[in-house]
């Protein structure tokens, strides 16, 4: 456990946090909504992070001043797009804490540095915007400054800031509304998490993997994609071209005052405008419909120096024309609430899971959401749950781009059985057709408790009994839920059926199901008998037979 770290680690920090960004590149890509659609916010990232790496490796300095000042130097140099310049100013303010240490650097400088790449940040933009890399780091800034004399070693510290940086950026959709029209989180929030789990990769020794997987996606899967972001209008980018360079050599005639009003300048013919440096270097980035002019503007103070124009409306087909490409005919949706029956979906090639079921209903607005982020031409809707089926009909009239296919699964077994059914080869009506029919295959009971004393079914339940259901009725209950699932086998079993298949929840066990398994197994020697984790709620087992 890291209580201090020293030159040598940070360098470390800064190399694993490059790698992990360089490594998730297309992912924070395929997030890029904010300023404007054009898929480059991970690239831009990461070729900034890259360039420090060079200039900080080229540093044989042991000096935290030393090794500061060419993290500081190559992410400026390197900066790109408005994501990276951010992030640029961010590591500077970083820096200008760290580098006053002289043998290590505690977690309260560590905090300290935190609050200072905020506020660099923040004064780095013309107009800051919430909802972007900025509320993600301001979030965690706030929040490591409230922990640090908490906190014994750098690898707790860094964990509860990351955690805090989840939620600030779980938030960013509720504070820019094209990311919440979009269905994703702010990109560069995104790549400065990856920055910052690496930094403590670095200091576990955790092998560099991919932070941001399907498999470890939060309801509603991952953090989107840019499905939804290739169907904005051409028209909603006002600011056509990306501009950016550097000015050198400056003017002796040129003073603080002069880069004060060429930003001024800038923001009268563009927007996202970035300019910052000193009397030595000044970077400048501007969205504009006039290149040329901010060109023009800039060589009143100095010589230019890597110049780069970028075309964000061509950027923006390119994706479409992407997209595009790889659009397919058929994809399918489910809904589904447990980690372990989703995961039982994603093997069977659904393109896409809702977190949803009996306590919690999605909409048909997010039925529809979810089908346009499928990119295919029919999308077939398993809703697991008949309370589900009606909002999956509505969904039809949202969506005026594909056709749904609602097939009526009513719970998540029967979702399996249609899923099996999906023949890539075979037309949209055919295998419609066939999940239908597959339906009638599986005979689905449900295992839970009972809520309240009532009477049912015939049967006189009180609170806390273990009860076992089918879609229609109570079939059987008991004190033990080992007895309610053999009586509900017992009640549902008829002599055609050859498997069955146990789904456990998530107040299960995994030994606990497989020994009800060897007991089933013991009683039904003619079957075969199987089990999966679910990880549902509500439901301690759902059962299937077929």
């Amino acid at each position: 456990m890291h209580k201090t770290i020293n030159s040598s680690e940070l360098k470390n920090m800064i190399l694993v946090g490059a790698k992990q960004l360089e490594i998730n590149r297309a992912k924070v890509d395929a997030l890029n909504v904010f300023p404007v659609p054009d898929g480059d916010t991970g690239t831009n990232m990461s070729l900034t992070m890259q360039s420090c790496v060079r200039e900080m490796t080229a540093c044989q300095s042991s000096k935290f001043a030393e090794v500061c000042d060419s993290i500081s130097k190559g992410a400026l140099k390197g900066a790109r797009g408005n994501s990276g310049v951010i992030l640029s100013q961010i590591l500077k303010g970083m820096c200008t804490v760290i580098r006053k240490s002289e043998e290590g650097v505690d977690i309260k400088t560590f905090a300290k540095a935190f609050e200072s790449g905020t506020k660099v940040a923040y004064g780095a933009v013309s107009v800051p915007k919430e909802g972007t890399i900025l509320t993600v780091i301001r979030m965690m800034s706030e929040y490591a400054v409230k922990i640090a004399s908490k906190k014994k070693n750098f690898e707790t510290f860094l964990e509860d800031v990351i955690q805090e940086g989840e939620k600030a950026l779980a938030l960013t959709p509720e504070l820019l509304p094209v990311l919440k029209k979009a269905g994703v989180v702010d990109s560069g929030g995104v790549g400065l998490m990856v920055i910052i789990k690496g930094f403590l990769s670095a200091l576990t020794g955790e092998e560099v993997a991919e932070s941001y997987t399907e498999a470890d996606s939060a309801p509603e899967s991952d953090f989107g994609d840019n499905s939804a972001i290739i169907g904005m209008d051409l028209g909603e980018i006002q600011y056509a071209y990306c501009t950016e360079f550097f000015i050198i050599n400056l003017k002796k005639s040129t003073t603080l005052s002069a880069i004060d009003r060429l930003r001024e300048k800038l923001m009268a013919i563009g927007d996202s405008v970035i300019c910052i440096g000193d009397l030595e270097l000044v970077k400048v980035h501007v969205h504009t419909n006039q290149p040329g002019k901010a060109l023009t503007y800039a060589l009143e103070l100095g010589e230019l120096e890597r110049p780069k124009i970028e075309n964000m409306l061509e950027q923006n087909r390119q994706l479409k024309a992407k997209m595009d490409a790889e659009r397919k005919e058929m994809g399918m949706l489910a809904i589904c609430t447990g980690a372990g029956l989703s995961e039982i979906f994603k093997d069977l090639l659904v393109d896409r899971i809702i977190e949803g079921g009996q306590t919690m209903n999605p909409s048909a607005s997010d039925i529809a959401n979810a089908v346009q982020k499928i990119n295919a031409e029919h999308v077939f809707v398993f809703p697991n749950n008949k309370n589900i089926t009606l909002a999956a009909e509505q969904a039809k009239a949202l969506v005026d781009n594909k056709t749904i296919h609602v097939i009526p699964t009513k719970n998540v077994p029967q979702g399996f059985a249609a899923a099996l059914e999906f023949n890539p080869e075979a037309s949209a009506e055919e295998n419609k057709t066939n999940m239908i029919h597959a339906l009638d295959n599986v005979k689905v009971g449900q295992v839970t408790y009972a809520v309240r004393n009532t009477s049912l079914n015939g049967f006189s339940i009180k609170e806390g009994d273990i009860i076992g259901l089918d879609d229609k009725k109570i079939l059987a209950k008991s004190h033990s839920l080992e007895e309610t699932v053999m009586k509900l086998i017992g009640r549902m079993k008829e002599d055609f059926h050859q498997v069955i298949t146990l789904y456990y929840g998530e107040d299960v066990k995994e030994e606990e199901a497989e020994a009800l398994c060897e007991a089933i197994a013991e009683k039904y020697p003619d079957c075969d008998v199987d089990f999966h984790n679910g990880g549902q709620s509500v439901y301690y087992y759902i059962l299937a037979l077929e």
